[in-house]
């Protein structure tokens, strides 16, 4: 099994930074590629970014240019770097972990994100 733990969301004006982080720990070693994805109310939970166990990341076009994935593989954590933020971007966001080991999806219980105009 896979914990995930989020932190990092809170209150920011738009055009401001945060940087999200979530910390994995169980099984680490079946774990192939982590990600964020983000909910806001009534919408459907939605991919920001990917990256794979061999660095290979992949981002959704509205926050291309702004958003930053990336892992730390020794500490078993993976960041979003959020820049130039929108009030649209404000969202639950949610750590993913992929497993091809054990067939799972991994999920952490999500960090508040809200951007203020």
């Amino acid at each position: 099994q896979v914990q995930l733990v989020e932190s990092g969301g809170g209150l920011v004006q738009g055009g401001g930074s945060l940087r999200l982080s979530c910390a994995a720990s169980g099984t680490i070693f079946s774990i192939n590629a982590m990600g964020w994805y983000r909910q806001a109310p009534g919408k459907q939970r939605e991919l920001v970014a990917a990256i794979t166990s061999g660095g290979s990341t992949n981002y959704a076009d509205s926050v291309k240019g702004r958003f930053t994935i990336s892992r730390d593989n020794a500490e078993n954590m993976v960041y979003l770097q959020m820049n130039s933020l929108k009030p649209e971007d404000t969202a639950v966001y949610y750590c993913n972990a992929d497993s091809h080991y054990y067939g799972m999806r991994y999920w952490g219980k999500g960090t508040l994100v809200t951007v203020s105009s």
